[in-house]
């Protein structure tokens, strides 16, 4: 599966740049997840459980330039919602 470069460079430069220190992160996932939907992707939930993870990928985009593990862990979380459909 491709995955868009806007969804994830959208999230990541909304939080990296946004100026609260809480609220940012949903607001964020909220307009990742707007962004999916509009190319069709599904709607996605970053489980509690890779929350860990999630801040560590977050952490390398913003902090040492690594866009891609951020954009695998993405895809990786959207992977994981998209269903098989039935008879295809």
């Amino acid at each position: 599966m491709s995955f868009p470069v806007r969804d994830v460079l959208g999230h990541l430069i909304f939080v990296y740049i946004h100026l609260y220190m809480d609220g940012h992160g949903r607001m964020g996932r909220f307009l990742m997840n707007a962004m999916l939907a509009s190319g069709g992707y599904p709607w996605t939930v970053i489980p509690v459980e890779k929350r860990t993870n999630y801040l560590a990928a977050l952490e390398a985009a913003s902090a040492d330039g690594d866009i891609e593990s951020f954009a695998k862990f993405l895809a990786q979380c959207v992977g994981s919602e998209v269903k098989p459909v039935e008879g295809k």
